[in-house]
């Protein structure tokens, strides 16, 4: 963190000298946010560990404005503080874990912590941000936040909107902070079998907004020595009336190796799936989802193919940990991608899966009661490959989860989610598992 937290502070050091400059300090926003998590994995039937812990998040995001001229600078800081509430080290699996650190003896610690910041600068209505505190939301790159505090990465992104309905990014990051982790990783890919770190992940790409209804995307990604992607989307929202529409989400991806991928150390495991080529990335995967809403109910019906040559390969952090072992990422587990399929227990990922995916959701604000919303979602994928090659088995999830958040009064804006997942598969190696969580937000703007 030594490179990125110089520079945070060479910025500060230039950028208080302007503090006083309109904007920098009056669109300042200064921020904290709670998270409780109750996490509890239930392990069938296969003599794995069950887990169950809980834990205190906080998060403090301070956001400058910009300084005045032709070029306008910025500083962004986040804070970043768990703390163990409970568990032990008989309610967890082993000493890598994705929701805390672990000590020495495998148990929990009691509480970490990083901080980290971004540079940034503005040029009409195009933006570069530098730093440790970098939290994309792109199809090819989704920061996770499915714990207790958020992935985040380390490098410089610039997004343009200097033409009207085109948003325009790109850019090169070098490291990232796990979701539980107080330390920073080079990068890998998400799957076994990757144990050198790259330090250089690539994207390009951009969002066209044809008409208001439809939206067009193109991405380009690459992963230094492990993958080069392709992505292509389509949004189309039909306004059937004021209460009623239908949305139409197609998404095609196509993953292929780059420089030493498929070499010892640089493998990709496949999602513990089928490979053509053993530790090589060779996958075209598409999906496609269809959503219709009435009032506050909603309807979403959709299906997904991955390739048959290998498994759905997205960006995770490095695996070497400081002492040099190829195991164990020092609680820095876990990352997301842009597919339905990515769901609260399973990914869907594997070489050849069919998944075909339903998801009902109703708003209780149409009853009156805004704030409050219901889902429940199924998965169910076929024709898995293994990776013998022979023969193929199936896997389904079903998930439910409620939402509220407060509207008014005092605890304006105070949420709670509880959800329940359900995982079963026909390998016999298959983890199944029943799992719940139990979430507390709250986010409190000082300025």
């Amino acid at each position: 963190m030594y490179k990125s937290s110089l520079a945070l502070a060479v910025a500060l050091g230039v950028l208080a000298q302007q503090a006083g400059a309109a904007g920098f300090i009056e669109d300042s926003k200064l921020s904290l946010s709670s998270r409780t998590m109750y996490f509890n994995d239930d392990n069938r039937e296969t003599g794995g560990t069950d887990q169950e812990e809980s834990g205190q998040g906080f998060k403090l995001d301070y956001l400058s404005g910009f300084t005045q001229g032709t070029v306008g600078f910025g500083v962004d800081v986040q804070a970043l503080w768990g703390i163990h509430l409970d568990g032990g080290r008989g309610s967890r699996p082993n000493a890598d874990n994705s929701f805390f650190p672990s000590d020495s003896d495998g148990s929990a610690v009691h509480n970490w912590a990083r901080i980290g910041g971004n540079a940034k600068a503005r040029f009409s209505k195009t933006e570069a941000h530098f730093g440790s505190a970098l939290a994309p939301n792109l199809p090819i790159l989704v920061s996770n936040d499915g714990r207790l505090l958020p992935q985040t990465f380390e490098g410089g992104t610039i997004q343009s909107k200097e033409i009207d309905n085109l948003t325009l990014n790109a850019g090169q990051l070098t490291h990232a902070m796990g979701r539980a982790s107080s330390n920073r990783t080079g990068l890998a890919v998400s799957g076994t079998g990757a144990f050198r770190d790259s330090n250089k992940f690539q994207y390009a790409g951009g969002d066209w907004k044809v008409t208001k209804d439809l939206t067009l995307q193109y991405y380009y990604s690459n992963l230094e020595d492990y993958y080069k992607q392709h992505f292509l989307g389509l949004t189309h929202v039909y306004q059937i009336d004021q209460n009623q529409s239908f949305k139409t989400d197609l998404r095609y991806f196509d993953s292929s190796k780059d420089g030493k991928n498929g070499e010892t150390g640089y493998a990709f495991g496949n999602n513990s799936g089928y490979a053509k080529n053993a530790g090589e990335v060779d996958n075209k995967t598409w999906s496609a989802m269809f959503t219709y809403t009435l009032g506050g109910h909603s309807l979403m019906l959709g299906h997904q193919q991955v390739g048959d040559d290998g498994g759905f390969v997205w960006l995770n952090q490095g695996n070497v940990r400081k002492d040099g072992l190829t195991s164990g990422l020092e609680g820095a587990g876990g990352a997301s991608f842009y597919l339905f399929t990515d769901s609260m227990i399973n990914q869907f990922a594997r070489a050849g899966e069919n998944t075909t995916f339903g998801q009902y959701s109703y708003d209780f604000a149409s009853l009156g009661v805004p704030g409050l919303k219901a889902s429940v979602a199924y998965l169910r994928g076929d024709d898995i490959r293994l990776k013998s090659g022979n023969g193929t088995y199936n896997e389904w999830e079903r998930d439910a989860r409620i939402d509220y958040v407060i509207q008014e009064g005092t605890l304006k804006g105070l949420g709670f989610s509880l959800r329940q997942g359900v995982f079963r598969g026909s390998e016999e190696s298959s983890a199944d598992k029943d799992q719940a969580r139990f979430i507390v937000n709250y986010t409190y703007s000082f300025l």
